[in-house]
């Protein structure tokens, strides 16, 4: 239930706070006084479209913030639960700028527009006073009846459905459409693969190649200049090791050589025969191990001549020819694997298409009992508003082509006076006739929503006199239940409200300013004189408005 309505400095109001209960509150004023301002207000606070002129001229913002007590909303209270917000109440605040920023809160967290939408939809309905304006679109009837039905949940499933079902079949499409490109690629990926694999190049051998190739190619010159220096180092006639073995023999063979300072180059001399005695080791198992090869240099060159020939082929370094290699491997394998996906998928269009028919059927069957009940309640509420001859159809046809919201196409038809066929309301219906059956069917829509807060934006245009004391009364009969504000212009209405608010537009300062009240008894007197006679007050018509407030307070026999 709305709590409390805060406005600052919005349209021409500059500061109102505004306590609310339940039952029925009646809003009313002369025309122009600023009656939608509040409505606005709290539309801004739901979620509805911002702009700069939102701001009180010669201010810098609007800050506009509703309070609601969610204590009887588990789906209001569930949905701040799931957003980790707090649940105790719901506190919704709004500021635009004057330059058209918008900013939200929700229980003063920030908020996107779209979350104080969607958490409104749970809060509070509005019905404007368009509405019967909107039932000449047949597009609307079948909201309506969903609405009624509660079948909204059932009917964004649905729609959800549809969404999958039509991009499956998107890409079902898409890729059957790149068959005969997908089959080319898949050629020339298949030689250039079979190709690699005759290569069979693994991962580390062209570097092993390379130094095999450089070893085969200097074989030779390797053996001679190894020998050569095997000799040098280990030959017993001049060899560097016979020569520094001879130096060591005769420096050893002086008179304390193995103190002063001939110790240290004796040890260094010895320290280098050793050295001398691995290098001539290691050159002659160099020299062992190296063979004259021709056969094997001339494969080794083949070999790498291939690598390379294929690595120019495909446009890269020799050294990136194995990756190249696994990369096509792989790309072969996905396109390898599109007919068994072009199977999978025409089988996953296909289930979820079966799914949506399901569902869809489902859909359109609950519908179908609904609109029989929504069209008795309908007519019986019509039979309230003085069209007690009328009769009201919901009529359910099928689409030609599957939809979103499913494969009906709803209708509303009536019949205004008896013997006459039911025909499309738009066809039929006069402007009275039409905010009658409007209200009707939206008295229906809001005796079954699982919302108690309800606003009604002058529905009551069209009706006068008896019709609209009824209307007056089925407003009340909502209240009782929950919580109903009405904007009217019809003292009928406005007597039967629970609690009465009043605008005004109020001149200060060279300022126009909106001005609002809940009135006590005599000021609902005075209220609905002037709704009865205009501004100059008989004492007769100051009679009939208190007639008339009493009789609507009294409790019905």
């Amino acid at each position: 239930m709305l709590t409390q309505l805060a406005i600052q400095d919005f349209a021409i109001v500059d500061h109102l706070e505004l306590d609310l209960t339940g039952g029925m509150t009646a809003i009313t004023g002369e025309t122009g006084a600023g009656k939608s301002i509040l409505l606005g207000a709290l539309g801004l606070c739901l979620g509805e479209r911002a702009d700069a002129g939102s701001v009180r001229h010669g201010c810098e913002r609007t800050d506009l913030s509703a309070r609601f007590d969610i204590h009887h909303l588990p789906a209001a209270k569930a949905w701040l639960s799931e957003r980790e917000l707090p649940s105790d109440e719901c506190l919704l605040r709004r500021v635009v700028t004057a330059n058209g920023r918008s900013k939200a809160w929700i229980n003063g967290q920030p908020a996107t527009v779209s979350d104080l939408k969607a958490l409104g939809e749970h809060l509070i309905q509005i019905h404007g006073q368009h509405a019967h304006q909107a039932l000449m679109r047949d597009e609307t009837h079948l909201a309506l009846l969903d609405d009624y039905a509660g079948l909204n949940r059932r009917t964004h499933q649905l729609a959800e459905t549809f969404r999958a079902w039509q991009a499956a079949r998107r890409r079902l499409k898409k890729l059957s459409e790149a068959g005969s490109e997908i089959e080319a690629k898949r050629q020339l990926l298949r030689y250039q693969v079979e190709e690699l694999d005759q290569l069979a190049l693994g991962s580390d051998e062209l570097p092993t190649l390379e130094e095999e190739q450089l070893q085969l190619a200097h074989a030779e010159e390797i053996l001679r200049e190894t020998q050569f220096a095997a000799d040098c180092c280990a030959s017993d006639e001049g060899g560097a090791l016979s020569l520094l073995h001879r130096a060591h023999q005769h420096l050893s063979a002086l008179p304390g050589s193995d103190k002063g300072a001939l110790a240290n180059t004796l040890a260094m001399l010895n320290e280098a025969q050793i050295q001398l005695e691995e290098a001539a080791s290691e050159l002659a198992r160099l020299s062992g191990h190296t063979e004259l090869d021709p056969e094997r240099l001339a494969w080794v060159e083949d070999r790498l001549g291939d690598i390379h020939r294929l690595a120019r082929k495909h446009h890269v370094a020799p050294e990136e020819l194995y990756s190249q290699h696994q990369a096509l491997t792989r790309e072969l394998a996905q396109l390898g694997a599109s007919d068994s996906d072009l199977d999978a998928l025409s089988e996953e269009v296909e289930a979820l298409r079966e799914r949506y028919r399901g569902e869809a059927k489902a859909l359109s069957d609950a519908r179908q009992k609904a609109a029989a009940r929504l069209g008795k309640e309908v007519q019986q509420q019509l039979a309230f508003l003085a069209m007690d001859k009328a009769r009201f159809e919901v009529a359910l046809e099928s689409r030609d082509t599957p939809a979103p919201d499913g494969l009906d196409r709803v209708q509303f038809m009536i019949s205004a006076n008896p013997g006459q066929p039911a025909r499309p309301l738009a066809k039929v219906a006069s402007g009275g006739e039409l905010s009658r059956i409007s209200l009707a069917i939206q008295v229906v829509a809001a005796s079954h929503s699982t919302i108690p807060s309800l606003v009604f934006d002058e529905v009551d245009v069209g009706v006068s006199g008896a019709t609209a004391e009824i209307v007056g009364k089925l407003l009340r009969k909502l209240g009782d239940s929950g919580q109903v504000m009405t904007v009217t212009h019809l003292p009928q209405v406005a007597a039967q409200a629970h609690q009465h608010l009043h605008i005004e537009k109020r001149a200060k300062r060279n300022t126009t300013l909106t001005h609002m009240a809940l009135l006590d008894e005599g000021g609902r007197v005075s209220e609905l004189a002037r709704m009865l006679g205009g501004v100059n007050l008989s004492d007769q018509t100051l009679a009939h408005a208190r007639e008339m407030l009493h009789a609507s307070q009294r409790p019905p026999h």
